[in-house]
């Protein structure tokens, strides 16, 4: 018997190791990475069974389990915040049964009944504000609990987070930030379209949005917040978590509408059922419910495990998987030509909807997770939104199956697919593509590339319905019988448009550069192109090496360069545009000379803040044409930030580097010398 003891030990010693292992790449994943690799459901079954056996085996437990970890690492990108009041997460349970279980457990050690605040556990992170006489000092995430990021700059872009109180109070409150459904699911579209990883749920969209570096970032992913906590409430004459939270609403506080007060479990029961039943309906992801006892004098009584307080715990909703047989895979191209896979299913009930369709966003996760024609697939929904494939139920895969294979030519164009840079997307950059030509023509017109004035997206509709045009070569052939058949366009509007088109002609060859809608290639990147080749001619010639020599080019964009110059339809293009009249040199003349002997001759300088003086791009140029190369973000090879009014985190991450920081007014009397 002590021998099996001992065999049975050595086995629970080795599948703790491989479960703090696997679990610990997963909240990696999750927490520091926002790219989650496996459900939430996958992961609680996986930390329950760790659970399980170091609660058989005490011994076994160390510093590096996750059961003795909270949150995530704090980015090394973003300033460090101390929480000296620890911002702890929540223990779970996964049935009405165990939720029961933890509330006999709770009330057996107290003497008079308890009632308990029932909320919403919405699918976000944790947010500390801290307000200073009422005004927003600090706001930071959660990080291990005890240090945390600090995301003050980005947090002022939300608009539900007041930056002032209508009382001068000295206060710190905390809740959870969030991505509203909608916003989420724009996101993911747009990053498919780019090409750009997609977020695996809106918790993880949330986080990536909170912790960028550039607040721009933030303030356009449309974050919301709930608060639900109030430190040191007795400060406040606050008793319960109920008055809190009212107390938060009334200084202007976004507070959930759906907290009670519960003073039985058949009433918890009863909102949990009602809560279940509406969250599909709802604007924002919850994924369960958060019990809390609501006396706080009595939480305080309670106190805290390591990482979890006793008087509270999540009810976490049981994962909702549907199965279905894939009858399909279509490849579709999009506006920006990147090829996407789409399963195509039996239909089947999801989540309150009814599911055929789900996207397999790339060929690596077909390949990946081996889905094949014909497989018995789990799917479930990633956020509430999105149908997803979980996995393939290979015990009821055909004998017959074969792999999927990706396509290797564009679907709409019938030109060779490619990968550019280290993408996982394929994409189609043939710009003569049908699928792209629509958002090709109104990129190409704009103000910045060829400037045609009178060229919007309803006319360029119009032409492309009337296969007047079928890329943007042929803008130059167009006449005057044919525009006049266009709906509103009389013979005036008909001369304006072909005068512009015709102006375009003579551009100089940056503007054509970047309204060929080359992947990377900026206006910026296009200027030094134009100023370092002089013509379309050697620019295509170049080698990708010569391209990456270019000052501020670098291989990204010559990698671009050459697989888009590569492409027949752009070869066949640019002669196309050649025959027409377009200008294929560099006339824009030599820039104004670059100083040698300024203050920030050489260096690297970053621009952040609103400045009385300058505009940012004046200020650019003029900096640029003082020999500084003007860089957008901060880091250790950065020389100099100049930094106006509302500097946000560039400046705070210049504090932490120790980069030099230069004000306007120091800015304006280097400049005067």
């Amino acid at each position: 018997m002590a021998e099996q003891s001992i065999n049975d030990h050595e086995v629970a010693a080795a599948k703790v190791r491989d479960l703090v292992t696997q679990l610990n790449g997963w909240r990696t994943q999750y927490y520091d990475q926002d790219a989650p690799t496996v459900e939430d459901h996958v992961y609680d079954e996986t930390y329950r069974q760790l659970q399980d056996l170091e609660a058989a085996y005490p011994d076994l437990i160390t510093p590096e389990s996750p059961t003795q970890a909270v949150g995530g690492t704090p980015s090394g990108d973003l300033p460090k915040v101390p929480h000296p009041i620890p911002m702890l997460s929540m223990g779970d349970v996964f049935s009405l049964a165990e939720l029961k279980d933890w509330a006999q457990r709770l009330e057996a050690g107290v003497d008079d009944p308890v009632a308990y605040n029932v909320e919403l556990k919405i699918d976000g992170l944790s947010l500390s504000l801290v307000y200073e006489q009422g005004r927003l000092v600090q706001g930071s995430t959660r990080g291990n609990g005890r240090i945390g990021e600090d995301v003050t700059a980005n947090v002022r872009t939300i608009a539900s987070v007041p930056q002032t109180l209508p009382e001068p109070l000295d206060i710190e409150v905390r809740g959870e930030c969030y991505m509203p459904k909608a916003a989420f699911a724009a996101l993911n579209a747009q990053r498919e379209a780019d090409g750009a990883p997609t977020f695996a749920n809106p918790r993880n969209a949330a986080a990536g949005s909170l912790r960028q570096l550039d607040s721009k970032v933030t303030a356009s992913r449309q974050l919301d917040t709930f608060m639900y906590t109030v430190i040191d409430p007795a400060t406040y004459g606050i008793t319960t978590q109920h008055e809190a939270l009212a107390f938060m609403a009334k200084l202007g506080f976004a507070t959930n509408p759906t907290a009670i007060v519960a003073e039985d479990l058949t009433t918890i029961d009863d909102y949990i059922t009602a809560q279940t039943a509406d969250r599909d309906s709802l604007a924002y992801g919850i994924d369960g419910i958060v019990v809390k006892v609501n006396d706080l004098a009595l939480q305080e009584e309670l106190g805290n495990t390591v990482k979890v307080p006793r008087w509270e715990i999540a009810y976490k909703f049981p994962a909702e998987i549907a199965k279905t047989v894939v009858r399909d895979i279509e490849w579709t191209i999009g506006r920006t030509g990147v090829v996407t896979p789409t399963a195509v299913m039996d239909p089947v009930a999801l989540a309150g909807t009814t599911v055929s369709r789900a996207t397999l966003h790339n060929a690596d996760l077909i390949a990946a997770k081996d889905i094949r024609i014909g497989d018995t697939v789990l799917l479930y929904k990633a956020g509430d939104i999105i149908p997803e494939v979980s996995e393939v139920v290979l015990a009821d895969r055909p004998a017959t199956s074969v792999p999927a294979l990706a396509p290797t030519h564009c679907p709409s164009c019938g030109e060779p697919l490619v990968h550019l840079d280290a993408e996982v997307a394929l994409r189609c950059v043939n710009p003569r593509c049908p699928a792209q030509v629509q958002e090709q023509l109104t990129h190409f017109a704009s103000r910045n590339a060829m400037n045609i004035d009178g060229l919007g997206p309803k006319i360029i509709g119009q032409l492309l319905a009337k296969k007047m045009v079928e890329d943007v070569a042929n803008l130059y052939q167009l006449t005057e019988p044919q525009l006049l058949t266009l709906e509103k366009f009389k013979e005036k509007s008909v001369n304006n448009l072909l005068k512009a088109i015709d102006a375009s002609r003579q551009n100089s060859l940056e503007r054509l550069l970047f309204g060929l809608g080359i992947r990377h290639v900026g206006s910026k990147a296009a200027q030094l192109l134009a100023a370092q080749f002089g013509d379309m001619p050697t620019l295509m010639a170049a080698d990708e090496a010569t391209i990456a020599d270019v000052p501020n080019i670098g291989p990204t964009i010559a990698a671009a360069l050459v697989t888009y110059f590569a492409s027949a339809g752009a070869q066949q293009l640019i002669a196309e545009l050649t025959a027409a009249g377009v200008n294929m040199a560099y006339t824009s003349g030599t820039a104004t000379p670059i100083a040698t002997d300024s203050f920030v001759a050489g260096k690297t300088v970053v621009i952040t803040g609103k400045f009385s003086a300058f505009s940012r791009p004046a200020l650019t140029k003029r900096l640029e044409a003082l020999g500084a190369k003007v860089t957008g973000s901060v880091s250790r090879k950065t020389d100099l930030v100049v930094a106006g009014e509302d500097a946000g985190s560039k400046l705070a991450k210049a504090q932490t580097l120790l980069v030099p920081v230069m004000n306007e007014t120091e800015l304006m009397q280097n400049l005067e010398k």
